[in-house]
C-alpha cells in the first residue's frame, strides 16, 4: 500500500528576519536607545557651550573696536605716536581680532573707512514686542547698503521701523578708571573740564562723568589735562531713556529681542543700541543676554 504525503509549499524569498524574531516593541525600543538620546544630548551641550562662546568672543571683538575708535580718535591712528592704541593693537590681536576688523576700527577713529572714504552717520529706530524701543547709531560709507541690510534684520526678527527717538535724549558719557583716584577730586576736576554731572558706577569703581553731546569731545581734552593719570575707558554720545522702561517679562519675547540685539552688535557698522527695557519678570541669566549687548 502506498501513501502519499502532502507538504505545505514554501517560497525561496529571502523573509525579514526583523519582523519573525523581534516585535515592533523591541524594535521601538532599539531605535529610541539610551546610547542615541545619550550622544544627542551631548551634542546639544557642545553646540550651546560654542553658542555661548561665540557669543563671548563676538562681545570682546565688539568692545575691543570701539575702544580702538576711542583712542584714534582721541590720541591719533599711529601706533607709533600713540602708546594706548599700540597696547590695544597688541592686545586684540592677541585674542584673535582679525588684522582687518583691527585697521577698520582705527580708520573709523578718523571718520573714515579704509579706503579712505568718508563715513556717513545714520539712525535707525525700531520698535520690537512688546513694545521696547530701539535706537541704533550706524556709520557707513554706503548708506544705501547698510539701510536695505539692516531692514532686512529687522523684518527677521519680528520688529517695526517706526519713530522712537523722542523717547530718548541725547547725553555725552565719559567713563573714567576710579581705581586710584578720590572720587572727590575727580569730581571736582570733572566740573572744571565742562562735565554736567559726574557720578560713580554701580557695583564698580570706575567714574561716569555726562555731559551735552556737543561739549563731549572738548570735556574728553579737558580730563587729560587736569586728570593725566586717569585712563578714559570709553567716550561716546549715547541716547538715554526719558520716561519709563518696558519691563521684561516674557523669557520668549525677550530671546527674540536680545537674538536681534546681538546681531545689531556683529554687524560692522553699527557703532550703539539703546533700548528702554529693564528687567521684569525674567531671571537674571535671561537679562543678562539682553544687558549685555547694549551700549547704554
Amino acid at each position: 500500500m502506498s501513501f502519499l504525503f502532502l507538504f505545505p509549499s514554501r517560497t525561496l524569498a529571502p523573509r525579514s528576519t526583523a519582523s519573525s524574531s523581534i516585535c515592533a516593541q523591541c524594535r521601538r525600543s532599539f531605535t529610541s536607545s539610551s546610547m542615541l538620546r545619550s550622544g544627542h544630548n551631548r551634542w546639544s551641550k557642545i553646540k550651546h557651550e560654542k553658542g555661548a562662546a561665540d557669543a563671548k568672543k563676538n562681545a570682546q571683538r565688539s568692545t575691543f573696536a570701539k575702544n580702538l575708535t576711542l583712542y584714534s580718535k582721541l590720541y591719533g591712528p599711529d601706533p607709533n605716536m600713540n602708546s594706548q592704541l599700540a597696547t590695544l593693537i597688541a592686545i586684540a590681536k592677541k585674542a584673535g581680532m582679525p588684522k582687518a576688523s583691527i585697521d577698520v576700527a582705527i580708520a573709523r577713529g578718523q571718520g573714515k573707512s579704509t579706503t579712505g572714504a568718508g563715513l556717513e552717520s545714520v539712525t535707525l529706530e525700531v520698535m520690537m514686542p512688546p513694545s521696547v524701543a530701539i535706537v541704533v547709531d550706524v556709520e557707513t560709507d554706503n548708506k544705501q547698503r547698510a539701510l536695505q541690510e539692516l531692514r532686512i534684520m529687522v523684518k527677521r526678527h519680528k520688529g517695526t521701523l517706526t519713530p522712537t527717538t523722542f523717547q530718548f535724549t541725547r547725553l555725552g558719557r565719559i567713563v573714567l578708571k576710579g581705581e586710584g583716584h578720590d572720587f572727590d577730586e575727580v569730581l571736582m576736576q570733572a566740573l572744571e573740564a565742562g562735565a554736567e554731572d559726574v557720578e560713580q558706577d554701580e557695583g564698580e569703581e570706575d567714574v561716569v562723568v555726562w555731559t551735552q553731546p556737543n561739549a563731549m569731545h572738548q570735556t574728553v581734552q579737558n580730563l587729560g589735562k587736569v586728570l593725566p593719570s586717569a585712563e578714559i575707558l570709553s567716550s561716546d554720545i549715547i541716547w538715554s531713556p526719558t520716561a519709563d522702561k518696558v519691563k521684561l517679562d516674557d523669557a520668549d519675547a525677550t530671546a527674540v529681542i536680545s537674538k536681534f540685539l546681538e546681531a545689531l552688535q556683529e554687524y560692522p557698522d553699527v557703532q550703539g543700541v539703546y533700548a528702554n527695557a529693564e528687567q521684569g519678570a525674567i531671571s537674571e541669566e535671561v537679562w543678562r543676554t539682553v544687558e549685555d549687548n547694549l551700549d547704554t
